[in-house]
């Protein structure tokens, strides 16, 4: 195993990106159990389609594989941990800025939950959406960077030239080479 293994051309953008969606995600858990204290509001409506509340995911998405015991959690947390492992390996080899971006999103949003889980035992989620009696999960900012992330390498995959893949970049800001 060579540096490049672990660090690529767009390791310090991808990185960069993960810890500011971190920040962010850290920021707003903070914000809205410790300062707004989103816990003793209930539900808080914000619009007739947007609740503010207090919910503590055991699971992972969608509530699946629930981790009531220390264990669960420890399993849960462990797996995250070789996601993100294995994220950062992804980045380290990536040759388009797009890609380097949706990894980061994924990273930063993966490393907000996963410091719940180990910190909290659950992950916090406060946005409820709901229109005409269909109300969609419960969910956080960590959570919009992960769909965000992976609706990018969705794109980038279906519609390279449109999110700017078509050539390789290079974080000099020079561009060349021909699609992989």
């Amino acid at each position: 195993m060579s540096r490049e293994t672990f660090w690529g051309p767009w390791s310090l953008f991808g990185s960069l990106v993960a810890l500011a969606g971190f920040g962010a995600d850290r920021l707003n858990k903070w914000w809205m159990i410790e300062v707004y204290d989103i816990a003793s509001r209930g539900r808080v409506e914000v619009t007739s389609f947007f609740d503010l509340v207090m919910a503590w995911n055991l699971g992972v998405s969608y509530g699946l594989f629930q981790a009531q015991t220390a264990l669960g959690v420890t399993v849960l947390a462990g797996f995250a941990i070789a996601v993100i492992i294995g994220l950062g390996l992804w980045l380290a080899r990536v040759e388009y800025r797009v890609t380097a971006l949706a990894i980061g999103l994924i990273l930063g949003g993966a490393l907000g939950n996963v410091y719940d889980r180990i910190f909290y035992g659950a992950v916090a989620d406060f946005f409820s959406f709901h229109a005409f009696g269909f109300y969609w999960y419960i969910f956080n900012i960590a959570d919009v960077w992960i769909a965000l992330g992976v609706a990018l390498i969705i794109l980038e995959s279906v519609l390279p030239g449109l999110v700017g893949a078509g050539k390789k970049d290079s974080p000099d800001g020079k561009s060349g080479g021909t699609p992989v």
